[in-house]
């Protein structure tokens, strides 16, 4: 298996041209490819474009990607990105996602965002049977609280990350 094919390499400096362009469409089109490499990658491009607009994509990736760690960064990135409207979709991964590992990177995004809102959900994390996800469900909810009652640096308090 070569890890980096050729076919992949020509892709990825298609993309960088149109990383240039900001084509938001082509990178949209990319997020079903079957190269999990490059989902992955449009995934975070996506995310660096920045807006609320890309939420519905990103939460697409989260819910359909079959490869875990695709689905992993789409909760990360979902995270990072902060808006609320992404709350239900890494509540969804937390208590759903056949992956522990993507459900304990939304626990953690749930945290990032500070969604007090999604404190049930994450007390429901807390008996999940991966020793991970329960660890990642307490330090949202640390993370929460501590944003709720002491914080005067958001950008400080969403520095967990996962």
């Amino acid at each position: 298996m070569d890890a980096v094919p050729e076919k992949r390499l020509a892709l990825f400096a298609q993309m960088e041209e149109r990383y240039e362009k900001k084509d938001v469409d082509y990178f949209v089109s990319l997020i079903t490819h079957e190269d999990y490499v490059v989902r992955t990658r449009a995934t975070c491009i996506l995310v660096d474009f920045g807006g609320e607009d890309k939420i519905p994509y990103i939460a697409k990736v989260l819910k359909h990607d079959p490869n875990e760690l695709v689905r992993h960064e789409a909760a990360f990135s979902l995270g990072q990105m902060g808006y609320r409207s992404a709350i239900p979709h890494l509540e969804d991964a937390t208590l759903h996602d056949p992956s522990m590992f993507v459900r304990h990177e939304a626990a953690i995004a749930l945290g990032v965002v500070g969604a007090k809102d999604a404190k049930h959900v994450l007390e429901q994390a807390l008996n999940d049977p991966s020793v991970p996800v329960v660890e990642s469900a307490i330090v949202a909810l640390s993370n929460i609280q501590f944003m709720e009652k002491l914080s005067k640096n958001e950008k400080f308090a969403k520095l967990t990350g996962g």
